[in-house]
């Protein structure tokens, strides 16, 4: 799968779903929105085992500023 345009073996995390993406790269999930094929995913879906190698996922973070 693509996460942010780079490689990610499904294998390497804990589970096949988006919360299991954000721990290995080590994200605060309440800063973020992510994105899986082109559809925003909201929160409460997070945690479903429900990815794919063929999925492309982009995480936004959210950055405060004036």
């Amino acid at each position: 799968m693509k996460v942010n345009g780079k490689d990610l073996i499904l294998q390497n995390l804990s589970s096949h779903s988006i919360s299991s993406v954000l721990e290995f790269f080590k994200l605060k999930p309440e800063t973020l929105a992510i994105e899986k094929n082109g559809e925003i995913v909201p929160k409460e879906n997070w945690k479903k085992n429900d990815l794919l190698e063929s999925d492309k996922i982009e995480i936004i973070k959210f950055v405060g500023g004036g």
